[in-house]
């Protein structure tokens, strides 16, 4: 999920139950854009949307399709949906190119600049996103920044997903780390989140707790942002040598001493979780619907503060409108009305576990009414985006030769001045590539 993986469908999900209460009585999830205008012919008006949802996601979107479509038949809702990954940024560049393909589209926010803003991507017209109530006043500021590039607005944030932590209360109640309220407590520095994680251990018998190792660029990102580091990819690589170096032994240290695995990729990591054989779990928040769909127990929090703050790495899901070649300013306003929508129903897309971007949602009683939703809503208030440049963000080359490089010092087969080392290099042939955009 998104970051992200598919995910399988979640269990019965009530659409009523979760628009119940203040926010529908606000107007917020039951009201139109408002605003709309048909084609001038009378019939409805064409949005061809594309996106890269499956699973849950999926599932969460194609109940907000049909609702938008119900809600207003002016315009023809035309989605269509293409695999997660590289599959559906091909297919986007090549889409965007043409000029004439789709009218709104669905991308990563750390992808937005290296999939051709200004070229591809066409800027979106504050004027009229304001005219259906979306403006910088309410949307989360640090996606709405990252979403200006040169003056212009090139995106519209629908959320935020980002690495959190998971914990099964059962075994931490046991384990004696919960406090009175039934949360995980809060541990600060490695040595009392290790602590924590022998505790848990001696209830499991076999780990503390289970991460992607085969993915571990989220964790060090998150790591690595919380000693204050920076990655400078303009030139020459620019990295801080001794806090990768920090980041990447936690990484060691955390398998080699027995407290998680040395082993385990994106979908056998939520089942270890399920099965009890580690009570806590570093994931995506998108991983939601899987853990209420096993009946498990469990509460969520952010990512641990191991060397500060509590900074988890993570992305946005924006809606971007592709360059047109022939101006067509119809089409552009019912896509922008359309993600106006989207964005003010979002306590559904809230269910699968992604945090609303748009923050009378986020907000509202309703959403502090989710759980474990609500436990990590501050988590998203300052979530650690990947560098900016063609080849990083979400599905990016970036993190695939992390990922390939840094499972390494979980199993024990590289040090991490080796891992450092090979991902430097790495990276540096990624900065020599000439941008495809």
């Amino acid at each position: 999920m998104n970051v992200d993986p598919p995910h399988p469908p979640p269990p019965g999900f009530g659409r009523r139950s979760l628009l119940a209460g203040g926010l529908a009585a606000a107007g917020l999830a039951l009201s139109g854009c408002g605003g709309t205008t048909a084609a001038a012919s009378g019939a409805p008006v064409p949005i061809r949307q594309w996106n890269l949802f499956t699973g849950g996601d999926g599932a969460r979107m194609v109940e907000m399709h049909q609702r938008f479509t119900e809600e207003h038949p002016e315009y023809d809702l035309q989605p269509t949906t293409y695999l997660w990954g590289n599959p559906y940024y091909t297919k986007f560049a090549m889409g965007a190119a043409g000029g004439r393909s789709f009218d709104i589209g669905t991308l990563h926010l750390s992808r937005v600049k290296g999939m051709g803003a200004g070229t591809l991507i066409d800027p979106v017209p504050r004027d009229v996103l304001a005219e259906f109530g979306i403006t910088e006043e309410t949307v989360q500021p640090a996606l709405w920044d990252k979403a200006t590039i040169d003056g212009e607005l090139y995106a519209i944030p629908l959320d935020t997903h980002l690495v959190v932590t998971y914990y099964n209360r059962e075994v931490c109640e046991k384990a004696g780390v919960l406090e009175s309220d039934g949360t995980l407590v809060r541990t600060s520095g490695m040595d009392e989140l290790f602590d924590l994680l022998a505790a848990v251990k001696e209830v499991t018998g076999q780990y503390g707790i289970v991460m992607d190792t085969t993915g571990a660029w989220r964790q060090f990102w998150s790591l690595y942002r919380q000693l204050g580091g920076e990655l400078d990819l303009d030139g020459e690589l620019g990295i801080d040598d001794d806090k990768a170096l920090q980041s990447l032994d936690f990484l060691r240290r955390v398998s080699q001493e027995g407290l998680a695995p040395e082993a385990s990729d994106a979908p056998g990591t939520p089942a270890r979780f399920q099965n009890g054989i580690a009570g806590l779990m570093l994931a995506g928040n998108w991983e939601l619907p899987t853990m209420q769909d096993a009946g498990m127990d469990f509460g969520m929090r952010p990512f641990p503060g191991v060397f500060g703050d509590e900074l988890g790495q993570g992305d946005s899901h924006v809606f971007v409108l592709p360059h047109r070649r022939d101006p067509d300013e119809e089409a552009v306003r019912a896509s922008v009305a359309y993600a106006a929508w989207m964005l003010k129903n979002s306590i559904i897309w809230a269910g699968g576990g992604h945090t609303p971007a748009y923050l009378p949602v986020v907000e509202s009683e309703d959403y502090a009414a989710l759980e474990p939703q609500s436990e990590y809503r501050a988590a998203a208030d300052d979530v650690q985006l990947d560098p900016d440049a063609w080849f990083s963000g979400s599905a990016a080359a970036l993190m695939s030769e992390a990922n390939s490089v840094m499972a390494g010092v979980h199993n024990g087969s590289s040090t991490p001045e080796e891992t450092l080392a090979a991902f430097k290099g790495a990276v540096q042939k990624l900065i020599d590539t000439p941008p495809p955009v």
